[in-house]
């Protein structure tokens, strides 16, 4: 079973941590971040491009698309 810790329980691990292991977790942690962005653009791209084949969106330009936001 998977154990689920508390922000905080999390931050007090890390302070017990040395400062090279610190640094070496922020790297992990920020690559880790930057890979799922990565999973969830390709994701939303995916979804775009099925509604855009499905016919649900159709392309605009900028400035019709300006004039839709501001109404």
């Amino acid at each position: 079973m998977e154990s689920v810790f508390a922000f905080g329980e999390v931050l007090e691990v890390v302070d017990k941590l040395s400062l090279e292991e610190q640094e070496t977790l922020i790297e992990i942690v920020r690559r880790r971040v930057i890979e799922r962005r990565r999973e969830e653009l390709a994701k939303e791209i995916q979804d775009a491009q099925k509604e855009f084949q499905a016919g649900h969106c159709h392309p605009v330009t900028p400035d019709e698309l300006m004039t839709e936001i501001l109404l």
